[in-house]
């Protein structure tokens, strides 16, 4: 016989089983016994502890007040047999803590996952709004080469070089309210990631 235990807990178990063809009394046997030694017991009726009767039409059941993490003996048979070993099932109840601990790691795990998530948000918002800000440091060795101006100075009069300069070399360096300068913030943001 095909006895199938599932959603078990510390305290409960919903066990399901096939149909008895040859079963013409009223009702199943459901017998259970808690630290099942089947050496000292045997597999007579009087040696289960508890036993619960199922109507025939009726082929799953819930086992409720089970003691935590302990094994279970579970016999499945029509009204008055005794149980034979294929009519029988093992099955061991979890430890209380165990639920407890796993929705504690899943809450921690997703803790610490959004931290992280909203440390690196910040981090990069932080680096795009002083990159958006600031222009880009220009190297004086590169310069700007002849017929190639930088994106940022296409559509600039070319009257407008000297001030552009100015704009860029106070750009590069602190501002007058405090503010961090590009290097010093790509300094501080290289810093954080390694």
């Amino acid at each position: 016989m095909n006895i199938i235990v599932q959603n078990v807990t510390a305290t409960s178990a919903v066990i399901s089983w096939p149909v008895m063809p040859g079963c013409v009394d009223t009702f199943y046997s459901v017998m259970y016994h808690p630290n099942w030694n089947s050496l000292m017991m045997g597999y007579t009726r009087k040696s289960f502890m508890r036993e619960e009767r199922i109507p025939v039409s009726q082929t799953t059941t819930h086992l409720g007040s089970l003691t935590p993490q302990t094994s279970y003996i579970l016999c499945i048979t029509c009204q008055s047999a005794n149980p034979s070993r294929d009519q029988c099932q093992l099955f061991s109840t979890l430890d209380e803590s165990e639920r407890g601990g796993t929705r504690r790691e899943l809450a921690m795990g997703i803790w610490l996952a959004s931290s992280i998530l909203l440390f690196i948000i910040a981090v990069v918002l932080l680096w795009a709004c002083l990159h958006s800000t600031c222009p880009a440091k220009r190297h004086p060795e590169g310069g700007n080469q002849s017929g190639s101006s930088p994106p940022n100075q296409a559509l600039t009069p070319r009257s407008d070089y000297g001030a552009r300069e100015e704009r860029q070399h106070s750009a590069n360096e602190p501002g007058e309210k405090g503010e961090l300068s590009v290097n010093q913030f790509d300094m501080l943001l290289k810093s954080f990631v390694f």
